[in-house]
């Protein structure tokens, strides 16, 4: 292991042609990203592989997309753009597999650059807040660089990479993102109490990322017994174990703990994981594996929608063409939850946006991404109610999912039955 560098010295270490892996969310190493990106000019045909990155990117540059090119493995609102222009590319891949892209060479990576807690007394850093695919970018990159940071909370299970591992650090005290999901939304809290009324005593919970399943988490203070097997989680959870709420004790993975492959909110939920024990962070290709998350009882996999047709094909990557986020983990749980013993998946979404146009529509947009298929597709929650479309044909299903649309636009979908199945609604 080398000595502490400067950012500059440490990604001096990227050359051309480099494919480098970038730590994401709130594991994001921002600084080294800058000064690799300063390199631009200098260095040429690198690639950059990301799932879901934090802060600014000063990408907006000729010789920046002239010398890196952006891999996207889900698209975050700071890269959206360059990954909607010529110069990056989005690839459409379950959470759970992006591990093996690395592992099995369909990715062969170069560089990691991470950011990390410091090393403890027996040389150990932390990958913090992400562990997600970092752990196996780790296990498969030539070069190791690490931002070591003072503030990133040492956090406990596949998080460990030892020193010897690491070609370069940069040594910063640097604050992590602060991100909050809380909405004043009448709609996004009748959403979260719609679902938290499908959680039974005893469920294990599986939040996405978003207002709603925060929403959901406030509206569970009177059950017993959660347990938590996600991927990720945010402050929300954090009273629910102070709470004496989640315990962990009906699950039957990793019984007593909680498990994520990240975590991303404030400082609170940051302290909460810092050397916690009972929370476990797992390599996402195990987190978000089906036969893993299936064994744990009443799995309810809370995840949402940009749109949903009226046949159940759900769109939460892309708006048309129009590349919004990723596909993440949401068939992972969509699935793992269908197949636990009295599991629940669960879209759930206001049925409208914020410009009042409806998520409940005829067809969905042209170019759209299905992300959960009509045949993975169970439960569907908006602020106007709950239906389960399990087992329910196509003609049933369009009007259970009529009677959850904004009242504003059921006459239009109305129109749009009788001109599909031409017959009366």
């Amino acid at each position: 292991m080398h000595a502490f560098h400067t950012a500059a010295e440490a990604v001096a270490l990227v050359k051309s042609g480099d494919r480098v892996f970038v730590h994401g969310s709130a594991a994001t190493p921002n600084r080294l990203l800058a000064a690799l990106l300063a390199r631009a000019g200098e260095i040429s045909g690198v690639e950059l592989v990301a799932i879901s990155t934090l802060g600014e990117i000063d990408w907006k540059h000729p010789a920046v997309v002239k010398s890196f090119f952006l891999r996207s493995l889900f698209v975050s609102a700071n890269v959206r753009e360059w990954v909607d222009g010529p110069d990056a590319d989005y690839v459409p891949v379950f959470l759970s597999e992006i591990p093996g892209l690395f592992r099995q060479g369909h990715l062969p990576l170069d560089v990691a650059l991470l950011h990390v807690s410091p090393p403890d007394a027996h040389g150990y850093c932390s990958l913090g807040t992400s562990i997600d695919a970092a752990h196996a970018a780790v296990e498969s990159a030539k070069i190791v660089i690490a931002q070591v940071n003072r503030k990133m909370p040492r956090t406990l299970g596949d998080a460990h990479v030892h020193v010897s591992k690491i070609a370069a650090m940069f040594e910063c005290d640097d604050d992590l993102p602060d991100v909050t999901y809380a909405s004043d939304s009448p709609a996004t809290a009748a959403v979260g109490r719609y679902v938290a009324e499908l959680v039974e005593d005893g469920s294990t919970l599986q939040m996405g990322i978003g207002g709603i399943p925060d929403a959901v988490l406030g509206y569970l203070g009177t059950h017993k017994d959660l347990g938590v097997h996600t991927e990720m989680f945010s402050d929300g959870l954090v009273a629910l174990v102070e709470r004496g709420v989640v315990t962990n004790a009906k699950k039957k993975v990793e019984r007593g703990k909680t498990v994520t492959t990240f975590v991303l909110g404030s400082r609170k939920v940051y302290d909460f994981v810092d050397d916690n024990p009972a929370v476990a962070f797992r390599d996402v290709s195990w987190v978000n594996d089906t036969a893993v998350i299936r064994k744990n009882p009443r799995v309810v996999a809370i995840n949402s929608a940009l749109e949903i047709d009226l046949t159940g094909q759900v769109c939460a990557d892309s708006i048309g063409t129009y590349q919004y986020s990723g596909i993440g983990g949401q068939m992972d749980f969509m699935r793992g939850a269908a197949l636990s013993e009295g599991g629940k998946p669960i879209i759930a979404m206001p049925s409208t946006t914020s410009k009042g146009v409806s998520r409940i529509v005829p067809m969905l947009k042209p170019g759209a991404g299905v992300v959960t298929t009509r045949g993975h597709v169970r439960y569907v929650v908006t602020e106007h109610g709950v239906v389960n479309l399990y087992g329910k044909g196509l003609q049933e299903r369009a009007r259970l999912l009529i009677g959850i649309a904004c009242p504003q636009h059921r006459e239009a979908l109305e129109r749009a039955y009788r001109d599909r199945f031409h017959g009366d609604f």
